[in-house]
Parts: structure tokens; sequence; C-alpha cells
């Protein structure tokens, strides 16, 4: 099961769908492949890039159990339970983990203002859950609209002794890290993995801040790991000189409401998917979009060449 050691590259599956939009399963046991092919540490399941509130429970149900059979322990996974009912959140998470999943993956409820009513309903999550289920705080208030203080996060990590991660993806956030990591220290409370988002934006600063890996879906996985790796070996300047090569491609991928596709377009052109499909209401690729990512991937591949030994 998950725990507060939690490290490395968690990333964020895509969902795939064909042409029609309906889930494409062996599509999904080659993205599994792809993945742990590049070396990650965990997988995470319905994500919000993951395309999970365009899921229905049974769909949601199908892509848990055919990934979990197909990484088969392989690797911890997460699965994100955000929901409206507490109820489908509880029935879905204990699913999950009684699939061979590791822990589960909560956003806070839209609505909430102050610290108590933050507090409150992550209570009532604990309680929906159970004692035996692991979670994470999903902190991504610029979709939530709502706002994580560290002083609060402090609060929860005494009261909720199965909260063992926080998805860190406050922007800006990196005083918030210094911040947590620091209270904790002064306090000798328990020290809680922190994996950061974002598509990967500031990640190598948030290493230095104090995190211990990232949770996200960028396409290029096999940076992630391999930045993850130089920095755990004190290598930080070749971490970020393999970081600057792929920074363009980061970039661009977070554009809002867009950059999902060209996810799972260049997912498709990297041979981990058949189609690349954004189920609607959603984003396609025009002629132009196209490309563009042929120059940022053709831009890519000259840079490995260009690099000296150490950047690569």
């Amino acid at each position: 099961m998950l725990s507060e050691q939690a490290h490395g590259v968690y990333v964020i599956s895509a969902t795939p769908f064909d042409e029609g939009g309906a889930l494409d399963l062996e599509s999904l046991d080659s993205l599994v492949e792809f993945y742990l092919a590049q070396g990650v540490h965990g997988i995470t399941l319905l994500g919000m890039m993951g395309e999970a509130p365009k899921l229905t429970f049974d769909e949601a149900s199908a892509v848990v159990k055919r990934a979990l059979t197909r990484i088969a322990g392989r690797v911890p996974v997460v699965v994100g339970v955000s929901h409206s009912s507490l109820q489908v959140m509880g029935t879905l998470a204990r699913l999950a983990t009684d699939a061979g999943a590791g822990g589960v993956l909560v956003a806070p409820a839209a609505g909430l203002r102050t610290d108590d009513q933050v507090f409150s309903y992550y209570d009532s999550v604990a309680s929906a859950l159970g004692a035996g289920i692991p979670w994470i705080y999903q902190d991504y208030p610029q979709s939530s609209g709502v706002y994580l203080s560290a002083s609060l996060f402090g609060r929860m990590t005494q009261a909720f002794p199965a909260m063992v991660m926080l998805k860190a993806e406050d922007s800006p956030g990196l005083g918030k890290i210094t911040r947590i990591r620091a209270d904790a220290a002064a306090s000798g409370t328990r020290r809680i993995s922190i994996l950061v988002g974002n598509g990967g934006l500031y990640y190598p600063q948030s290493l230095q801040r104090g995190a211990d890996g990232v949770m996200t879906g960028f396409a290029y996985p096999d940076m992630l790991v391999e930045v993850y790796k130089r920095f755990a070996a004190g290598d930080g300047e070749g971490a970020e000189d393999l970081y600057d090569r792929y920074l363009p491609i980061v970039c661009y991928e977070q554009q809002p409401g867009y950059g999902l596709a060209v996810r799972k377009e260049i997912l498709r052109r990297r041979g981990a998917i058949r189609c690349s499909k954004v189920r609607v209401p959603g984003p396609a690729l025009t002629a132009v979009d196209s490309a563009e990512i042929d120059r940022l991937m053709a831009r890519l591949s000259a840079a490995a060449a260009r690099w000296p030994a150490r950047g690569r």
C-alpha cells in the first residue's frame, strides 16, 4: 500500500478512446506497458487529465480492473476517486484497492472556503474511505477553487494518519512546499510524501524545495524519470540540463483546454496508443497544431545529437 515514503515518478495515465469515443482497452494495455518501459515508479489512473469526469462508473471500473490486471503489481497504482457523492467515492475506492491499487487520490469539493470547511470535508472523506485505504490530497486550486494553506495541511497530517501524500499543484506553490517541510521539521510531525504536478512545470525547483518526485502525465515520462534519478544522485545540474531540453514541449502541453490533445497525440506518435481521440467535450487538433507538434518533436530529436553526454 502507498505510504509516506512514496517517491519518484508516478505517471498519470491517459485514458485511450477509439475514433468513436469508446474506451480502447487494448490501447490501455499498450499504454501501461509503455509507461513501465520508461521506468516509472508508479502509475495513477483516473486522474483529471485521464478524463475521469467523462467516464461512467462502469467505464471507470473497467479501466481500473484492466490496468491493474496488466500492471500485476510491478509498480504501485493510485486511483483518482474524487466525486460529489462520498458513497460513490468510497465504492470506487474499495473496488480499486480490492483489485490491487495502493491508494486513492481525492480533490476537495467545490465551494469550500475556510480551513474549517476543508478540514471537515476531509474528515468525512476519511470516514467514507475507512482507515485501511491510504489517500492523497490533490491540491489543485486552479481547478477546484479551494485553497490549502500550509498550516491546514500540517493540521490534517496529524489528524488523518491515512493521508500519506500531497499532490502539490498550487501555482505559485514552491513557497508552500518550503513551508510544509519547515513546519514538519520544527514540530517533529511525520513527513508526508509530496509529488508535484502541473505537467512538470517547476519540476527541478520543486525537487530542490523538498518534493519527493512528480505525479503528472507528461508524454515523455522517461525524461521525468531520468531527471529524478540525476537529482537523487546529487547531480542537480545534470538534471536541469536534461529538463531544459524538453521544456518547450512541457510548456506547449500546458495550454489550458488544449494540452490534453497534444499529450495524447504525442503518446500516439510514440506508439503508446492507437488513437489520440479526446472524448467530447474536448479539443481536437488542427493541421496547424499538428505541424507545430512535428516541429517541436523534430527540434527535440535534433537537440539530443547536439548536447554533451552529461545532458542526454
